[in-house]
This record gives C-alpha cells, structure tokens and sequence, in this order.
C-alpha cells in the first residue's frame, strides 16, 4: 500500500485515540488529545501533497481520504458535543451533509464522473476546522492551572456559551448550504448518475 493511503488509515486509528484522550478529565490526557488532533490533520496535509507531487492517486484513496477528514472532524464535534459545548442538532446537520456530499462525490468518483470540490465547500471545512483548532486549543489551556490561574477571565470570555452557539449556528448555516449549492449545482450530474446505469 502506497503511504499517501497509509497516511490515511493512520488519520481513521488516531480518531477513536483522540476521542478517547478529549473526554478524559485529566488535562494531560486532553493536551494529548490536542497533539493528536494536530497530528492527524498534519497527515491529511501531507498525503495530499504526496498524492499531488508523485501522482500516488488510487481510486481506494479517492474515497478514503474525503471519508477519513470527515470522520476526524464529526467525532472532534461529537466530543464537543458530549461534553456539553455545542447542541446535537448541529452537529446531526453538519455530520449528515459532509457524509452525503462525500459519499455522493466517491460514487461519482466510482462511475468515471467528474464531481469536484467546490471553492465554497473547501472554505467550509476550512472554518470548521478552524473553528475545531480554536475550542480544543482554549478548552485544553482551561484545564492547565499554570495557564488559566489568572487569566479566568479570558478563557471565560473567549468560552462564552452564547458566543460559542453563535458561531456554530453560523457554522451550521453555512454548512447546510454550501451542502444545498453543491447539490443545486450538480444536479444534472446526479440525475445521470442514479438514472443512467449503463
């Protein structure tokens, strides 16, 4: 197996890892959490660049790499979820459409059609992992005391449950409809695809 799809199923094994480390209690093992996050976005950066610079592009890695960023970043909002920071009504409709478009696009992939990313949905996922990066960078810095004993009042600031809502119903917003742009634009395209079998 080429590393590009290597790179890919280590990005699947490390998400059940950082859930695990993200629910704990213990800030080292939510610092760990953090570090894995990192490590398996940094793994999606590269086997890109790998996939693009040596041509590693495999229709096995046309479906697993999509599918693989989305799993990563779905259980990031789970977790965020579970521990109470974001409503499940969110998270259902951000989950629901990345997985529709994905595997819509992987069966397009399968049927020898071209079914691109579109700009706005590439400046979808950027937002939200951003705004991922920004609740596990602020929410792991809360729990280390050398970190938040005097700054309360910014990490309570910037952990503001009304701020943090806000900027997920936009999120969510956007997320709905770039899912809602993308099917629009590509209608024809996924009529053909169910409609003409031959």
């Amino acid at each position: 197996m080429i590393l590009p799809n290597q790179l890919t199923i280590l990005r699947i094994i490390l998400t059940p890892v950082f859930l695990f480390f993200f629910l704990s209690n213990n800030p080292v093992y939510n610092q760990i959490a953090l570090a894995v996050f990192i490590i398996a976005a940094l793994t999606d950066w590269y086997d890109g660049w790998l996939a693009r610079k040596f041509n590693y592009i495999t229709n096995w890695g046309k479906f697993w790499d999509p599918l693989a960023d989305k799993i990563l970043i779905s259980t990031a909002f789970i977790g965020f979820y579970i521990i109470d920071f974001i409503p499940l009504w969110m998270v259902i409709i951000i989950i629901v459409r990345d997985f529709i478009i994905t595997i819509l696009r992987a069966y397009a992939d399968y049927r020898g059609k071209s079914f691109p990313t579109s700009f706005y949905a590439k400046w979808k996922t950027f937002l939200q992992v951003t705004f991922l990066y920004y609740l596990l960078i602020i929410h792991t810095g809360e729990k280390i005391p050398q970190i938040y004993n005097g700054n309360e009042y910014i990490f309570n600031t910037l952990l503001n449950p009304t701020f943090i809502y806000i900027t997920m119903l936009v999120l969510t917003i956007i997320t709905f409809h770039s899912g809602l742009v993308y099917i629009l634009n590509n209608r024809n395209l996924i009529k053909r695809l169910f409609i003409d079998q031959n």
